[in-house]
């Protein structure tokens, strides 16, 4: 089983951080994300989404709120938990890590029309429903 963590980062335009993955990204280089990763063995959920944020972004965040979680198996059979976040910012700085080459601030509609994975836009549908 592994588990994936996203977070949507919104500031204080109630603009969404969009990361673009760089194109030496092996899975899905070159479409739109949010900060996130796979949970590492023993780490706590929340510590381990602000690790992510700060790592990818540069962003310090002090909270985040569970607004989603799914679980099931992917195209290649594997089982995957995946646990969305809600994350505010007031003045964002962003440092971008080797992981992503381009970031942007969008609107949910705006994020939904780029090239994205399924799950992602699963989440960003999921905050019009709270």
């Amino acid at each position: 089983m592994f588990v994936s963590q996203k977070a949507l980062v919104i500031n204080s335009e109630g603009k969404i951080l969009a990361l673009r993955r760089s194109k030496t990204d092996p899975s899905r280089p070159l479409t739109w994300d949010l900060p996130g990763g796979e949970l590492e063995e023993g780490e706590v959920l929340e510590e381990n989404i602000k690790r992510e944020i700060k790592e990818e972004t540069g962003l310090e965040v002090e909270k985040v709120g569970l607004i989603h979680a799914t679980a099931g198996y992917n195209q290649r059979k594997e089982y995957w938990v995946k646990i969305g976040y809600l994350s505010k910012v007031e003045i964002p700085t962003i440092t971008l890590s080797y992981e992503h080459d381009k970031y942007q601030w969008l609107t949910k509609d705006e994020f939904l029309a780029l090239e994205s994975s399924d799950s992602i836009k699963q989440l960003l549908n999921a905050i019009s429903r709270k």
